[in-house]
């Protein structure tokens, strides 16, 4: 080979073997982050089983889980803590997943659930169905889904205008938002103090309505929108190239983020429906998660683990960790930590880019 084949092919080499370097690094680094967050995952969900006013030790924990011959740790592990830790895993899925998909087809860190008004019109849903129907169970659970969906279409007839801006999207549902909360606002001040004592616990964000009924309708929710999230995820990581790129590249656009807004709502009003509108974890799970990866990916698998974390972590210190006479829903723990690290996120990230 000539000189100047050496000197033109070296930096073409040295350019791929970058390329194949960085590719190595953040493989790596995506399966530490997986890593971390399956084992505190699993920390947090041995805590939950564990801990409680009879509190168990692990091998008898494993024994009921496994079938054995004791009654009373079946009772308080299969019967009472499982499903509520379930429920809170999945619901963290949900939310984390949910948000995710907003922020990253919108390119906007502000979409997510609680900020676009689809919480709010599940929760206004919920309580029409508390306070003016009388009904509980299932069918506030139905209830909060169907007003999540209404929102969620409204959104789509309010912001569609030559396609779904990011912008057009925020402001929509921030307005949409204020007239749900009117709603929930005016329902309460018209009802009976104990109705709207069961009323507020709802809107909070909580577990203890936790049975196998919950995690069931909940779980098959997920087991028909994970797959669905999965397949969009090809196509919103090529969205965030821009859509000229990403229509020269055989995508359709629009119907992509059509797909992806519909399944993010779907998730976060399965979420609400089955737990409330636990606060800020469909806001700050994909943030996080971005964080840790260190790049703008959608970082769909770390911000459903994220969510787990936040959730199952909330729940853990809200019955545990607090005084017997502070307990509190788990919407008041993330309300309370997703509030000052989002501040934090804020302030940091403008420093960085200063």
């Amino acid at each position: 080979m000539s000189a100047a084949g050496l000197a033109v092919g070296a930096p073409v080499e040295s350019a791929a073997e970058g390329l194949r370097r960085s590719r190595r690094q953040r493989r790596a680094r995506r399966t530490a982050v997986l890593a971390l967050l399956a084992g505190l995952v699993v920390v947090l969900a041995g805590s939950a089983l564990m801990l409680g006013e009879f509190r168990l030790s692990l091998g008898r924990v494993l024994g009921a889980l496994a079938g054995a011959d004791d009654p009373s740790a079946h009772f308080i592990v299969v019967e009472l803590r499982l499903p509520r830790l379930l429920l809170g895993m999945l619901v963290g899925v949900a939310f984390g997943l949910a948000g995710a998909l907003f922020q990253s087809v919108l390119r906007n860190p502000l979409a997510s659930p609680d900020i676009l008004g689809i919480s709010q019109g599940a929760s206004a849903g919920a309580v029409a169905a508390l306070l003016l129907g009388g009904l509980s169970g299932a069918a506030v659970s139905g209830a909060a889904l169907a007003g999540g969906a209404v929102v969620g279409l409204l959104l789509y007839a309010v912001a569609w205008r030559g396609g779904m801006a990011g912008h057009r999207v925020v402001l929509a549902g921030i307005g949409v938002a204020y007239v749900c909360t009117s709603v929930v606002g005016y329902l309460l001040t018209r009802s009976e103090v104990q109705q709207a004592q069961v009323a507020l616990l709802w809107m909070t964000g909580s577990l203890a309505q936790a049975d196998w009924s919950a995690v069931r309708l909940l779980g098959l929710a997920l087991v028909a929108l994970v797959p669905v999230a999965a397949l969009l995820a090809r196509g919103l990581g090529l969205l965030l190239l821009g859509d000229d790129l990403a229509a020269g590249l055989g995508l359709r656009p629009e119907l992509v983020r059509a797909g992806v807004i519909a399944t993010g709502i779907a998730l976060a009003c399965a979420a609400t429906a089955a737990a409330g509108p636990v606060a800020f974890v469909a806001f700050v799970a994909a943030p996080i998660a971005r964080r840790l990866l260190g790049d703008g990916s959608s970082a769909l698998a770390e911000s459903a683990l994220v969510g787990v974390v936040m959730v199952v972590g909330a729940d853990v210190v809200a019955q545990h960790l607090l005084p017997a006479d502070m307990s509190v829903p788990v919407g008041v723990v993330t309300g309370a930590v997703g509030g000052p690290y989002l501040i934090w996120l804020m302030a940091t990230g403008g420093r960085r880019t200063t």
